[in-house]
This record gives C-alpha cells, structure tokens and sequence, in this order.
C-alpha cells in the first residue's frame, strides 16, 4: 500500500549498495520482513537478516527468498555456519533501537562493532522523540567502539 502510494521503501537499503562493493556482506539488523535483505539480496549481496519476532522471519523467507534469516535477539544471536560471520555493512533502519530495552543498546551496538568487517559500517537509522535522545546514541555509539561518520536527518 505504501510502495503504491509512492513511498520509498528501500532506501536505506540503496544507500547501503551505494557504499559497498558488489557481493558484499550485509546484515540487515532487525529485518521485520525482509524488505531490505530482499533488495541487497537481488543486487548481488550475501545478505543475512535477524529479527526477534519468529513470525515476521517466516514471513522474510517466504516473500523474499535468497537471503539466510535467523530468528534472535540482536543482543545475543548466533549465526549459523553457513552464514557470513563479519559484514562489509550492517544496516538497522527503522525504529528498531525504540524498541530496545535501554539496558541491551549499547550491548547492541558493540555486537555490530564485532561483526563489522575491516573498513566496514554500520548504518542506523531511527526517528527524533521515541525515548532515546541522540546524544545519548552517539554516548553509546562511542562507547561501543564505533565512531561517527556522518549524520542524516
């Protein structure tokens, strides 16, 4: 309904392919549905998505075959063996860091540090006024031990 309503569904999933090489590695960090790993998948990525919710994994599978989905929590998940284990890009679009306990954002974000390539980044993405002030995220990111590159509004 929103795609036909003109809306942009993708986009940070163009902007991830826009950063990297063809074939990268791509986590899709809380990827609901699959719209994203879908997208990466069809442009030539290994694309690898995790959600908490088992029913929208099923659902990713379903409509968006090709890349590997595993069901966990983004604080603690394992990744099969058969699935990419460092990423060249990891994107969490949406509001998914509105809907972590505060207690498990920066065990989060560390876990992105973990699993980043060399050279590799982490693209997150959440809107103003959901409970966690961006200062506060970039306190985190810091501590972590990401750095910030650039900031998009």
């Amino acid at each position: 309904m929103l795609a036909a309503q003109g809306h942009d569904l993708v986009g940070e999933a163009r902007l991830i392919d826009a950063m990297v090489g063809r074939g990268a590695t791509i986590l899709d960090a809380g990827c609901g549905p699959g719209r994203h790993c879908g997208y990466l998948h069809r442009a030539g990525h290994r694309v690898v998505g995790v959600d908490l919710d088992p029913a929208l994994i099923a659902e990713a599978g379903r409509a968006e075959p090709g890349p590997i989905y595993v069901v966990g929590d983004l604080a603690s998940y394992e990744l099969p063996a058969d699935a990419p284990q460092r990423f060249d890009a990891i994107l969490c679009a949406g509001n998914v860091f509105g809907f972590l306990h505060p207690d498990t954002r920066r065990p989060v974000l560390a876990g992105f540090a973990d699993r980043l390539a060399d050279e590799g980044r982490a693209v997150v993405g959440f809107g103003a006024g959901r409970g966690y002030a961006f200062d506060d995220f970039f306190a985190d990111v810091e501590a972590a031990g990401l750095a910030r590159e650039q900031t998009f509004s």
